[in-house]
């Protein structure tokens, strides 16, 4: 649908079921930092635990430079053993060539059009790189991590921390 905003440009997308949390580095600093030094594509990884594989879209890691991961292949919520835990948190740079491979309609896992796929056909022919976030990461995905990550930001804030502990001190 964002096919004709895109045009021609590379262009970030965020997910928003992945709230992902540092004031200091917002993870799209982080992965511009990479995309400057790299090009290409550049997603957005954490490690999560091996039982946890099978719910994200898996690296197949190549040379690592730091937070930096070569994308060799990429799996979407592999069944069986993953090539890694570097799990992609919904935060992506990419180049507008991922529309064409979309628009073509391949259904993958949960028969669904699945990004993850698209991307991954870009593997070999651009640059691909995962970048490690460096901060936190909270699932909002379901409505418990929603509230989580709510209860974790109002913490952080000075105005209303007192607040809210004496709240959750409460209960």
């Amino acid at each position: 649908c964002a096919r004709d905003l895109i045009g021609d440009e590379p262009f970030a997308v965020l997910l928003p079921d992945e709230l992902l949390w540092n004031p200091a580095s917002p993870c799209l600093a982080q992965m511009t930092k990479t995309y400057e030094a790299k090009g290409g594509n550049v997603i957005a990884v954490l490690e999560v635990p091996e039982a946890h594989t099978d719910r994200f879209g898996i690296v197949d890691p190549g040379l690592i430079e730091g937070a930096v991961t070569e994308v060799k292949g990429l799996i979407e919520k592999p069944k069986g053993k993953a090539p890694s835990r570097l799990a992609a948190v919904g935060r992506y740079i990419l180049q507008p060539e991922v529309m064409d491979l979309l628009g073509k309609g391949e259904r993958g896992a949960g028969n669904e059009i699945q990004l993850t796929d698209a991307m991954a056909k870009l593997i070999g022919v651009q640059p691909f790189h995962a970048q490690t976030f460096n901060g936190m990461r909270h699932d909002c995905g379901d409505k418990a991590g929603f509230i989580q990550a709510n209860i974790a930001l109002a913490l952080e804030r000075p105005d209303i921390a007192g607040e809210v502990r004496a709240f959750i001190a409460g209960l």
